[in-house]
């Protein structure tokens, strides 16, 4: 079979050929229809995230992917069924985060990611999994299934923002999103989907005329560029807003959202930055936080409640809105443009194989 890696001590990936997998006993063999690109794709691809699988020489690319089954191998699921495959798996047997479900929670070190960090990608014709890492999803889904996976990201953040909140009445009515990426532009999507918020806004650094300020005016969000308005001025320029959800990896960020949050406000998040020393005034951010009820947290990964969840969400996401999204779906013969970066890209896949309802 064709499988997309990037080899080591390199930085571009190609096609290579590998055998197709044999499912152990509890795997069913997956026919993979398409796989996402993302900026976690690109950090592997350049040596800064992740790590090859022991012993190999290569990584196969990919975590968000949408299949069919090939072969259920005497398992629960049927062949033909559409599926999403979750990306952590235990790294050398299993651990209490796997057998509790909750393999999100896991630190570094008590996991494999698919893709990403000791375990081959989804990125081939076809790939296995276990039952318990993969999650039905409507036919109606086999196109754009490859997004339940960064959808499932900002469901477990929302989770862990709201039980942040769960001590009190907490009524989020407005919401600032860092970051006009795909995932930016997902959560943006899905803030918008949600009754509570009736005032959204999206931080980024783009010139107009731009796709992605496009969507998030489309959405009925405000833009904000962060070079007129950085994160702490966005109270005097806008509003103090409840939820904050930071998807940019950049360092300053955590501490310039305690500014821009209301009293009782919570900011989620989910960039990576690098290492990076500056100076913050400590007890400034230490009294915002406590004398205004304020909180933060940290989130990684999903479990399959939130791709089950995902899924439900993806139902709701207007159409016109993942036209606009993604930006375009590649065959293998032409991979290579799924991995091009510039202004007018937003979302791409990689498409392996056509969905046939059976």
């Amino acid at each position: 079979m064709k499988a997309i890696a990037v080899r080591e001590g390199t930085s571009t990936p190609v096609v290579i050929d590998k055998p197709i997998p044999e499912p152990q006993e509890g795997e069913v063999l997956v026919r993979t229809l398409r796989v996402g690109v993302d900026g976690t794709d690109h950090e592997v691809i350049s040596g800064g995230h992740g790590g090859f699988p022991e012993g190999e020489d290569h990584l196969v690319l990919g975590h968000e992917a949408v299949g069919v089954v090939e072969d259920p191998n005497g398992t629960e699921f049927h062949e033909g069924e559409v599926v999403v495959p979750t990306v952590r798996r235990p790294p050398n047997g299993t651990n209490e985060y796997f057998e509790r479900g909750e393999p999100d929670m896991a630190p570094a070190g008590q996991y494999h990611e698919r893709g990403i960090v000791g375990a081959h990608g989804f990125m081939a014709e076809y790939f296995t999994s276990p039952v318990d890492s993969l999650v039905r999803i409507p036919p109606s889904q086999a196109e754009m299934g490859f997004l339940v996976e960064p959808i499932s990201i900002t469901e477990k953040a929302v989770e862990l923002a709201e039980a942040s909140r769960s001590s009190f009445g907490w009524e989020p009515e407005s919401a600032l999103v860092l970051g006009n990426g795909s995932l930016g532009l997902l959560t943006l999507a899905m803030l918008d989907d949600d009754e509570n918020y009736e005032r959204l806004y999206c931080l980024g650094r783009r010139d107009r005329p731009d796709p992605t300020i496009d969507i998030i005016e489309e959405l009925g969000a405000t833009y904000v560029d962060s070079r007129q308005t950085p994160v702490d001025e966005v109270p005097d320029a806008h509003e103090e807003v409840d939820f904050v959800y930071e998807a940019t990896g950049y360092a300053k960020h955590p501490f310039e959202s305690v500014h821009a949050l209301a009293p009782n406000g919570v900011a989620a998040l989910l960039g990576v930055p690098s290492s990076w020393e500056f100076e913050i005034d400590g007890g400034e951010f230490h009294e915002e936080m406590v004398l205004h009820n304020k909180a933060m947290v940290g989130s990684v990964n999903s479990n399959v409640r939130h791709f089950e969840a995902a899924s439900r969400t993806l139902t709701t996401v207007s159409d016109w809105f993942l036209d606009e999204l993604v930006t375009g779906v590649y065959g293998i013969d032409e991979f290579e443009r799924a991995f091009d970066d510039g202004d007018t890209i937003i979302k791409t896949a990689v498409q392996f194989s056509a969905y046939e309802e059976r």
